[in-house]
């Protein structure tokens, strides 16, 4: 049914902007076939670490400095793939939370309240002109590349860093490495 949704969306998406849709409508006749149940046991978190690569890790860092290059601890701006179409997107606001196999890490921001979207409140800053409330959604970590960050745009607070950095813990435990 979300599929359908989702077609749907796009489908209107591609009539108002001109572009033709590439995706065909999912037959309504055929019913997708049911999986026989097989029981799965949940890892615990102490079982999750050991399944992660340590070059897939992200190291936690806090160390803005307003010098030109973006650091974890900064609200920069870059461009930012959509999840459900990776090939658009758009500019806006990242928190760099830290590294990863030689790239950046962060975490959007929104100025939308979503209740279904874990996310951690910033506050107002320098990053929206507008002057709203941020929010930084932590259910998806973000690959940054230095070079394509357009501008600073301001140092989180460490406490508030803080903050972010223990929902992402929560959702992404197994990727954030240990201190």
């Amino acid at each position: 049914m979300l599929a359908l949704f989702r077609w749907i969306l796009r489908a209107l998406k591609a009539l108002f902007s001109g572009k033709s849709q590439r995706k065909k409508l999912p037959s309504p006749r055929r019913e997708p076939r049911a999986k026989s149940p097989q029981p799965r046991r949940e890892a615990t978190r102490d079982e999750r670490p050991s399944r992660v690569a340590n070059e897939d890790r992200v190291r936690v860092e806090y160390k803005p400095s307003l010098d030109g290059e973006p650091d974890p601890g900064e609200v920069v701006w870059t461009w930012v793939a959509f999840e459900d179409d990776p090939s658009q997107g758009k500019d806006r606001p990242v928190l760099l939370i830290g590294r990863r196999a030689g790239s950046l890490v962060g975490v959007a921001l929104t100025s939308k309240r979503h209740d279904r979207v874990p996310q951690v409140e910033l506050g107002v800053g320098p990053w929206d002109r507008e002057q709203r409330t941020s929010y930084a959604k932590v259910d998806r970590l973000i690959d940054v590349d230095a070079s394509r960050v357009r501008r600073e745009g301001a140092v989180l607070d460490k406490a508030v860093f803080d903050r972010v950095i223990r929902a992402v813990r929560e959702l992404h435990g197994a990727i954030i490495a240990k201190k």
